[in-house]
């Protein structure tokens, strides 16, 4: 992302169907962040609303749309060429 956008080294985009999931994702990021690698966000922006939720973490950026919300918007075809990296999730079982 620096080489297309010069500011962050990589957005990651994920999307909820309704406002309270939204809410939910982005207490758990800054939650799960913040544990793993001691961070917190520079700034949070939309969360009134959660239709458009930007997590600025200064190197990268973590956008947690609303689903009609990121369809509308279509970051990922904005930034069709951007390498894109796998997630992989982090699962724990208990048991």
């Amino acid at each position: 992302m620096t080489e297309l956008f010069g500011v962050v080294d990589a957005f990651v985009i994920t999307s909820a169907p309704n406002s309270r999931h939204v809410r939910t994702l982005v207490e758990e990021i800054e939650r799960q962040v913040k544990e793993a690698h001691q961070l917190a966000p520079v700034r949070v922006e939309g969360l009134a609303d959660a239709t458009w939720v930007l997590m600025d973490y200064g190197d990268f950026i973590v956008h947690v749309f609303l689903q009609e919300t990121r369809e509308y918007y279509d970051l990922e075809h904005l930034w069709s060429g951007a390498p894109r990296v796998e997630w992989r999730s982090a699962v724990k079982h208990v048991g």
